[in-house]
């Protein structure tokens, strides 16, 4: 055999060698699998159970990952309580004790007041206005930009709209009848309360009934008809004020490790920003579809319902604009996040006073007369 023809020879076998090879060895991992790794993370609430609608947010966004992923992603939700206390949450996202957290900002003003703008401030932002200014007036950026500082990230996953006055064992009808009242009450409302003379207390909603049953609180604010109801907080308190001139469309958010958050694949980022921003729409409606209802049972157990005086919310008012002075003379951060919610909340209300306000005006009218 001649040199050219060996080597032909066994350049064909060379081929024929690897195909084969190829032909018999186990196929590479298609790039759509290195992308969705196996990956399994742990929720912690700052909600109990019981509080169905807040904590079933949670839940909703685990699934809608897991099937987003074909399952690759997975996220374990947990009560208030079953890791760590519902107020620290966030505490132990930033620690990386958990990955994610379903909770208010609110519940960290310890910390910096700028927290409570990221869920509600007194006579801020109603819920669809909270919505906008989150998704396309830069809040969420904002937010973010602060919370990075904490090694945390937030998507808004929950707005419950505008919530109820709280539940007072006495009659509320001037200023001074709030003087020296113990009343749980979060975020910066509970500064503005303490200037007309209400002492707050800052308590998880798990432990709200006990407290006011043993008289440890006169009073408390928490959301509105429906988990009240729940709560069975007319059992101790029956009087029912509104508004909560505090939460006029208080934001709840997932929490993320920064750190953690940064590091998923893009398809997993955005899995969790669409699952949140479909939790956040379905908490809304579901408290708007179960107030009315709650409403109506309450008041048959017994729960009398009142509005705030127009001397309570005018002292109430002027007593924010103070608090909002004090801190933004001190502190930029939050003077710059406040001065975008109010530039924002201006036109918000333009608007509704345009169109909305009118319509609704005019509707309400129609109810009282019974043609609804």
């Amino acid at each position: 055999m001649n040199r050219r023809h060996f080597f032909r020879q066994a350049a064909t076998a060379g081929v024929g060698a690897a195909a084969a090879t190829a032909l018999t060895a186990p196929l590479a991992a298609p790039a759509i699998a290195q992308e969705n790794p196996k990956l399994s993370w742990r929720m912690t609430s700052s909600f109990t159970t019981n509080t169905d609608i807040l904590f079933t947010a949670s839940t909703e966004i685990a699934e809608s990952v897991k099937e987003a992923s074909d399952g690759n992603f997975t996220i374990e939700t947990y009560a208030a309580g079953e890791i760590v206390p519902g107020l620290q949450a966030a505490d132990a996202v930033a620690a990386g004790t958990v990955e994610m957290a379903h909770s208010c900002c609110y519940y960290y003003i310890g910390k910096d007041p700028t927290f409570a703008l990221g869920t509600a401030v007194p006579f801020g932002l109603n819920a669809r206005q909270t919505n906008a200014w989150f998704s396309v007036g830069g809040g969420n950026e904002l937010i973010n930009e602060f919370l990075a500082g904490y090694n945390l990230y937030a998507l808004p996953a929950g707005n419950t709209g505008a919530q109820m006055g709280g539940w007072f064992r006495k009659e509320i009808n001037t200023i001074d009848d709030l003087k020296g009242l113990k009343m749980r009450i979060a975020g910066l409302a509970g500064q503005v309360m303490q200037k007309v003379g209400v002492t707050p207390q800052q308590i998880a909603g798990g432990d709200v009934y006990a407290a006011l049953e043993k008289g440890t609180i006169d009073a408390t604010e928490f959301v509105g008809p429906y988990d009240d109801r729940k709560l069975g907080f007319v059992k101790v308190a029956k009087y029912y004020y509104y508004p909560a001139w505090w939460e006029g469309g208080p934001a709840v958010h997932a929490f993320f490790n920064l750190e953690k958050f940064k590091a998923l694949p893009k398809s997993y980022q955005r899995m969790l920003k669409d699952a949140c921003a479909n939790a956040n729409t379905n908490m809304l409606a579901r408290y708007d579809a179960h107030n009315a209802k709650a409403l109506k049972q309450l008041v048959a157990e017994g729960a009398v319902l009142k509005p705030f005086s127009q001397e309570i919310l005018e002292a109430s008012y002027k007593a924010a604009q103070d608090v909002y002075a004090e801190i933004t003379a001190k502190n930029p951060t939050f003077k710059k996040i406040y001065d975008s919610q109010q530039e924002f909340k201006k036109d918000g209300y333009l608007w509704n006073q345009i169109a909305e306000y009118t319509y609704d005006t005019y509707m309400m009218v129609q109810q009282r007369k019974g043609t609804l």
